[in-house]
Formats: C-alpha cells, sequence, structure tokens
C-alpha cells in the first residue's frame, strides 16, 4: 500500500524479536464476540482463530508469554462507561466473558480483566509485562478499529514495539480494517501476517513493514 505525504515521514527499520521478551496479546476473542449467541457478534471472528493459533502456537514453543484480555463488566454498577455507548455485554463471571475454547487457553497463561477498550487502561497489563521483562507484544483480536487499536495506541505510548499480524485481526467492517491498519503500520507498529510472525518467533526471521514508501 502507497503512503500519504504526511504518512511517508516515517521510518523504517529491519524488526527482529526475542521470542522471551515477546507477549502474544490476544484480546476479547470471547465468546461474547465470537460464539452464536453472544451479546455482540462480530461476522467474521471465526476466520481468525487458524492464524492466530499458528500465532499462539508459534509462542508457545518460542517460550514467549500468551496473555489473554478478557472484556468483563461487574453487575449492577451506577455507570459502566461502555454501556453508555453499547448494549451490555461480558457480564463478570457470565458465559460471554470467557475465552473461546478454539484458542486452547491454558491455566498457566496469563489473563488480564479490562472494563474498557484499551487493554491497559485502569488494568495491570503493564506492570504484569515489566515483570514478564517483555518488550514487544504481538497484539491479535477484536475490535481492530476499537479495543484493539486502543491497546496498539497504549502500548506505543508506554514504549513497547507493537507488531499487528493482519490476519489476526477483524474490524467492523473493510473500511475500519484498511483505515485502522493502515495508521497503525505508520504511526504506531508495524503490520505483518501470521505466517510472518511465526517465522520471526520460530527461526528468528526479520519482519517487514507491509506499508511502502
Amino acid at each position: 500500500m502507497a503512503v500519504d505525504v504526511f504518512s511517508a515521514k516515517k521510518l523504517e527499520r529491519e524488526v527482529l524479536i526475542d521470542p522471551r521478551a515477546t507477549g502474544i496479546v490476544v484480546i476479547d476473542m470471547l465468546n461474547e464476540f465470537c460464539k452464536p449467541g453472544g451479546a455482540m457478534i462480530l461476522p467474521g471472528s471465526e476466520r481468525l482463530v487458524p492464524p492466530q493459533t499458528r500465532v499462539i502456537d508459534a509462542g508457545r514453543r518460542a517460550g514467549s508469554t500468551i496473555l489473554f484480555v478478557v472484556d468483563t463488566h461487574r453487575r449492577n454498577v451506577r455507570q459502566d462507561r461502555e454501556f453508555l455507548k453499547r448494549t451490555p455485554h461480558c457480564l463478570e463471571e457470565s458465559w460471554g466473558a470467557r475465552v473461546i475454547e478454539d484458542l486452547d487457553p491454558r491455566p498457566e497463561d496469563v489473563y488480564i480483566v479490562k472494563r474498557r477498550y484499551s487493554a491497559f487502561f485502569g488494568t495491570d497489563l503493564d506492570l504484569t509485562l515489566r515483570d514478564l521483562q517483555v518488550n514487544t507484544l504481538v497484539i491479535v483480536g477484536v475490535v481492530t478499529n476499537i479495543c484493539v487499536r486502543s491497546t496498539v495506541h497504549d502500548a506505543f505510548f508506554l514504549g513497547y514495539q507493537v507488531i499487528v499480524p493482519e490476519d489476526c485481526v477483524a474490524a467492523t467492517g473493510p473500511r475500519e480494517q484498511e483505515s485502522s491498519l493502515y495508521d497503525i503500520a505508520t504511526h504506531f507498529g508495524i503490520v505483518v501476517d501470521s505466517t510472518q510472525v511465526a517465522a520471526a518467533l520460530l527461526h528468528g526471521a526479520p519482519l517487514e513493514n507491509r506499508v511502502a514508501a
């Protein structure tokens, strides 16, 4: 993809990742958003499972940390900010707030509970990553233009190297997907695909941003 004049002022470099300093951050791959009966199903989310599994499996084999971010909302609070804009969803301890079994979540994985769009806002994700000595994040999940993008922004602001495999995220529509990935690739991180990420984790292959000059 060619870039506009303003975004073309970006700098590119070869990106190599240390698997043990890398966290695979899986955002909101939950029953509520991905399974029939959920309150806010994202059409097409099932297509994310194979490429996400490829990245997660490579991360496990290479020694990366797998982190599942779980959108969870308390019942009967006076005002939940998300519920001012969105139908109630992912209530605490409900079926909807569970990670989909397709991704084989395990007890040894890290689980981060969030109540806003960004996985960093009001959570201990940053502290956890620093304790794990993680400096690179591979961010996958839903929704690209909402929770994924919010998390990418905060990760960049906090100093993490951000990698987004484009086949591992889905937006509310094609326009939102393309626009969000374009902005991530030109301003906040790099956009690649799941096969490239797996090769980088397992074999040390360099990653190249998909946006051309």
